[in-house]
């Protein structure tokens, strides 16, 4: 062998380092197993829910007033007339949604930070944002809706104003009470060393809440807050009871017309079709947040 040069293996011996990566047929057989005992899991899975399928149907199908709850509430050429209107009306609802959460985000995160001011300067501030989160939290937000929705027109200060803009109004009010809370949770479970290192820095209190605090907060509450993220988007129907031509009031227009329920099963549906894949996403940003914190942890 030459200075510098690998040595070459014998013909038919199995190179350096190649035993490292063999797997042993003990392994295999265990992977085989997991494998096959997971296709059997899902078997299993598919056919009870589909056997459990079957069952429920047959039974509410041979009820004796299926055919009466068939014709009110899944009346297919009810329903496809109505489905567009109805999508329509979804649109409001979408763009409510999108102003509510810029709004829930600002004020949530600004009642949040004064209830976590310290110092008895700070009292009046930490007084009112403790006094409106424990009122609207405590009101129903139906009555918010109402209150909103008809108390500020009443005051003949901003003239006419569109139902849809004083529901999301309302929405956002309540919300904000709901995510300042989750929010002063999640910026209090940062440790306190967190703070002091900053401050040690030479940042300020203000730098250290908007660079250090909160981002960290914030990251260890994401699952909670989307959680309230899907509540509000099913709230949003509510501002239909201030008079705005959403899902909810172009279903409730059309039932008007054909004393049918069926709109109102399709915009449930629509509603659905938004929140399930919110919901999907929560439980994956969950599922990995704690995956993160169990290597984390890990000694």
């Amino acid at each position: 062998m030459r200075d510098g040069a690998p040595e070459a293996s014998a013909p038919g011996s199995t190179p350096v380092g190649a035993a490292e990566h063999q797997v042993s047929e003990l392994e295999l057989d265990r992977r085989r197993y997991r494998q096959r005992a997971s296709w059997r899991s899902v078997l299993i899975a598919v056919s009870s829910t589909i056997a459990f399928v079957v069952v429920v149907s047959l039974v509410v199908v041979n009820t004796p007033g299926w055919d009466a709850v068939k014709q009110t509430f899944f009346n297919w050429e009810i329903g496809r007339d109505s489905f567009a209107g109805i999508l329509e009306g979804l649109w409001v609802n979408l763009k409510a949604l999108f102003f509510a959460t810029i709004m829930v985000a600002i004020f949530g995160t600004l009642l949040a930070v004064l209830r976590s001011l310290r110092g008895p300067v700070f009292f009046p501030l930490r007084a009112l944002a403790t006094i409106y989160v424990d009122l609207f939290r405590g009101v129903p937000v139906l009555i918010v809706l109402y209150l909103i929705g008809f108390g500020i027109p009443a005051l003949g200060i901003f003239g006419r104003l569109d139902a849809a803009l004083l529901g999301t109004i309302a929405i956002a009010l309540c919300y904000s009470a709901y995510v300042a809370e989750v929010l002063r949770a999640g910026m209090e479970a940062v440790h306190p060393s967190q703070r002091i290192a900053a401050r040690s820095l030479g940042l300020s209190h203000g730098k250290t809440l908007r660079m250090v605090v909160i981002p960290q907060g914030v990251r260890k509450v994401i699952p909670a807050l989307m959680n309230d993220f899907v509540s509000m988007q099913k709230d949003v129907g509510l501002i239909s009871v201030l008079g705005a031509v959403d899902a909810i009031r172009a279903a409730q227009i059309d039932v008007a017309q054909t004393y049918n329920m069926t709109p109102y099963v399709v915009a449930a549906l629509l509603f659905v079709a938004i929140s399930v894949p919110l919901t999907r996403l929560t439980d994956y940003v969950a599922g990995r947040m704690n995956v993160r914190e169990q290597i984390g942890g890990t000694v």
